[in-house]
C-alpha cells in the first residue's frame, strides 16, 4: 500500500505538469455562456421533437441543423398563435421564450414594418405555402431590427395543417 507521502508527491507532480495549466476566470465565464447556449439548444431540440411526435408532423427539415444555423425558431399553431419559441429569440428580440408563447408573431411588428411585406406573408399563410421575406421587426425595448424569415406550413401524416414554423435570422 502506498504511503500518503507518496500520494501527495504524485499529486504535486501532476499539478505542476504542462497539462495542468491554470485558466483565467474569464475563460470560465466565456465557457459558461457557450454551455448555457448549448443547453438551450438541446432543450429546444427536445421540445421541437416532442411537438413533432405529438402532432405527427410530416416534416423534412433537420431541426437540429436549423437550430444551429438560425438565430431563432418560432412555431405557431394553425391559428397563428405561438406555441414554441427557441432560446435564440431572447438574444434576437429581447423577449424570453415564455413571453412570446400564446401571442401572435405580429407582436414583433411595428410602424416600420412594410405593409406590402405583411400582405405577402398573410397571402402565403392563407394559401398554406412556404414564404421567405425580410422585414423590420421590433425588440422588446422598441428598437427596430431587420429579420429574415423562412417559413413553412407543417402538415401531419394525414395531410392536415397543424402548425407553421418560422426560421429567423437577423438580417
Amino acid at each position: 500500500m502506498l504511503d500518503l507521502k507518496d500520494y501527495d508527491k504524485s499529486v504535486a507532480a501532476v499539478n505542476q505538469g504542462p497539462l495542468n495549466a491554470k485558466m483565467p476566470l474569464l475563460s470560465w465565464d466565456l465557457y459558461s455562456v457557450f454551455f448555457r447556449t448549448l443547453l438551450g439548444a438541446q432543450h429546444d431540440l427536445s421540445l421541437l421533437n416532442q411537438l413533432s411526435k405529438v402532432y405527427k408532423w410530416n416534416l423534412t427539415l433537420d431541426l437540429d441543423e436549423e437550430l444551429q444555423t438560425n438565430d431563432a425558431i418560432l412555431v405557431t399553431n394553425a391559428n397563428l398563435q405561438i406555441v414554441f419559441a427557441s432560446y435564440g429569440i431572447a438574444e434576437m428580440s429581447g423577449y424570453q421564450p415564455a413571453e412570446v408563447v400564446g401571442n401572435s408573431p405580429k407582436m414583433f411588428q411595428g410602424t416600420g414594418t412594410s405593409p406590402e411585406k405583411r400582405a405577402e406573408i398573410n397571402q402565403a399563410i392563407a394559401q398554406r405555402k412556404p414564404f421567405e421575406a425580410s422585414l423590420t421587426n421590433y425588440r422588446k425595448n422598441g428598437e427596430p431590427y431587420e429579420c429574415h424569415i423562412r417559413s413553412f406550413p407543417i402538415f401531419n401524416k394525414k395531410g392536415e395543417l397543424t402548425h407553421f414554423i418560422a426560421l429567423e435570422k437577423a438580417a
